[in-house]
């Protein structure tokens, strides 16, 4: 910074209170923000269905979708199965598009959208939890779910594992892009958890 420039910005912040307070909170939002750890990539139709499908969902499930990206998978959930979701997604602008397909879809009754970040999110409610992630993200996010979640909540994923907990069920999709793998678990009882 030029010795002129500073010269400017200290005169004004001592003449004008609060003048610099703008450039402050701009500049502390800019370090607040976070980029997504995982691109967004829709998750086709038919693969939702199976992960709805091997984690049985119902009417009576709560069902969080962690990085719900454009909502699909809570949606449908809602729309299908008359199920209550939540989906959370770092992304403001998924956020966005996520409540109007609910909007479009007429399950915004069913189905709460939240602009976060998933290791920060409160997620004890789940009785269903569906992922499509990437394989370094389930590692790190597996402690999480195993330690928050109650016994028996059902967790679902979309082409990658969660490492040396072995999946339940699995179940191959094959698309014209290629074979879908969909994991399966269910939480154990907190003496049998892994960590």
């Amino acid at each position: 910074m030029h010795r002129r420039t500073a010269l400017t910005l200290l005169f004004t912040a001592t003449l004008v209170p609060g003048a610099l307070a703008p450039v402050a909170r701009a500049a502390e939002v800019k370090e607040k923000a976070k980029d997504p750890d995982v691109p967004y990539v829709p998750t086709h139709e038919r693969v939702v269905d199976r992960m709805l499908q091997m984690a049985r969902v119902g009417k009576d499930d709560v069902l969080y979708d962690l990085g719900c990206g454009d909502g699909r998978i809570v949606i449908t959930a809602a729309k299908r199965w008359g199920t209550r979701g939540v989906g959370i997604d770092i992304d403001p602008d998924r956020i966005r598009e996520a409540k109007e397909n609910a909007e479009k879809a007429g399950v915004a009754d069913r189905v709460t959208f939240i602009q976060g970040d998933l290791f920060d999110a409160d997620i004890k409610d789940a009785t269903v939890v569906t992922l499509y992630l990437l394989p370094d993200v389930n590692l790190r996010l597996r402690p999480k779910l195993l330690s928050e979640l109650r016994p028996g909540t059902r967790v679902v994923s979309h082409n990658y594992d969660m490492g040396d907990w072995t999946p339940q069920q699995t179940a191959r999709i094959s698309l014209p892009n290629g074979d879908h793998v969909v994991y399966f678990w269910v939480v154990p009882r907190r003496a049998a958890r892994l960590r």
